[in-house]
């Protein structure tokens, strides 16, 4: 049994499990177009973050204690992360290497710089009134998002993410300054796709994702073109494509 916090985990389709780790939202929710793509050939399993880890151990846990949850057989699955969700599933990736079956990067980092972005954030964020969070998403959103997501994908995104938390926020913030696992790269055994969008403003993905595939013993990288920081939600990124595609030229 999973403790202490509610995952909140959904579990759809049949077949290999696909477990999405979400971004800085830690909902889960902005996994809602690919999942019935995913599900046409995998059992796709989203849950929510732990809003108040103490470190990134306590996230690694957490999603241990899922796949055995999820995949009692089996006990491991495909581990796709974004962003946020990118950093904890290479770190899962490294302590728990014998559970995970493949491992999908998606706009991340083995570290994130500058580090005073971090800290800025953490403090901009603890004074914002957090009402108006909604209206800082709706002003950044052309920085976010790919250039041909729909506007009204665009809306369900600032719904969904309006029920994020700040001090989840806040916390996974914190957790990305104590994170740097570029010295562990090359200890890293699943196949591992990195993919990244080149007009992502919020990270350098692309800069990040060769670093890594460069390091990372018999990786992929594929370059989204064309597409943002947020690109799940465009029309024309599907994941399941994406998975079977690289399965093939591995």
């Amino acid at each position: 049994m999973i403790d202490q916090y509610d995952p909140s985990l959904s579990i759809v389709g049949a077949g290999q499990p696909v477990i999405l780790v979400p971004g800085m939202d830690g909902t889960g929710l902005l996994f809602y177009r690919q999942v019935p793509l995913l599900a046409r050939s995998y059992r796709v399993i989203t849950y929510a973050l732990r809003d108040a880890a103490a470190t990134m151990d306590v996230l690694v846990s957490d999603l241990a204690r899922i796949i055995d949850a999820v995949a009692p057989t089996e006990r491991r699955a495909i581990i796709v992360g974004e962003s946020f969700g990118g950093a904890l599933a290479l770190s899962f990736a490294l302590a728990r290497p014998e559970q995970v079956s493949r491992l999908v990067i998606l706009n991340s980092f083995p570290y994130f710089a500058p580090q005073r972005r971090l800290r800025l954030a953490a403090v901009g964020l603890g004074a914002l009134p957090w009402g108006a969070m909604g209206l800082v998403r709706r002003l950044t959103a052309f920085r976010l998002h790919s250039p041909r997501t729909h506007r009204q994908e665009i809306d369900r995104f600032m719904e969904l993410t309006a029920r994020a938390s700040r001090g989840g926020y806040i916390n996974r913030l914190k957790l990305l300054m104590q994170y740097d696992v570029r010295h562990r790269l090359h200890e890293l055994r699943a196949p591992t796709l990195f993919l990244a969008a080149d007009r992502d403003h919020l990270v350098p993905s692309v800069a990040q994702a060769r670093y890594m595939a460069d390091r990372v013993p018999g990786s992929m990288l594929r370059v989204l073109e064309g597409h943002g920081h947020i690109c799940l939600i465009a029309p024309d990124i599907d994941l399941e494509a994406l998975l079977n595609e690289s399965r093939g030229a591995a």
